[in-house]
């Protein structure tokens, strides 16, 4: 069964990902299999691949440890292990490893509450292209839903550098 999905016009269409602490790593994985091709995983294949990447990206964190440490603003111990769990929400450091664990760029778009165009409002991974990146929606309160693009023109547009 396919997810619910609304149009937000700019070519691009929302799926909605469920609100289980998951939601980032779900729409990243959501994301990198519209990348690449493939069907949308089921809903609890979904949640395995999302599991695996939260591990992977704990991981990332403490092979990175000296690049991430300083901009985690907990203990870096407690807060690799606390992310470990399947219910804590994930954010930008997390959108930051994820970009690293599967070397690809990843960008993030919000709704503008004025026009409802959407923009992006922060982009990871750049030294691993600028084509074509796993894109996510940030509805501004903690939650990201899947962004699938309508058109090849919009798949393909490099997203902007910084």
């Amino acid at each position: 069964m396919s997810k619910p999905e609304t149009e937000l016009g700019n070519g691009f269409r929302t799926i909605w990902i469920p609100g289980d602490g998951r939601c980032l790593f779900r729409s990243v994985v959501h994301g990198a299999c519209l990348r690449t091709g493939k069907p949308s995983p089921s809903e609890s294949f979904e949640k395995q691949l999302a599991d695996e990447l939260r591990a992977k990206v704990a991981d990332e964190f403490i092979k990175r440890r000296k690049d991430t440490e300083w901009f985690l603003e907990d203990d870096f111990d407690a807060y690799v292990m606390q992310m470990r769990k399947a219910h804590v929400w994930g954010g930008e450091p997390e959108l930051l490893m994820s970009s690293h664990v599967l070397q690809t760029p990843i960008a993030v778009h919000m709704q503008d509450k004025k026009s409802g165009r959407l923009k992006v409002i922060a982009e990871y991974g750049h030294e691993y292209g600028t084509e074509n990146p796993i894109r996510v929606l940030y509805n501004g309160y903690g939650h990201y839903d899947a962004l699938r693009s309508m058109n090849r023109v919009a798949e393909s547009k490099p997203y902007r550098k910084r």
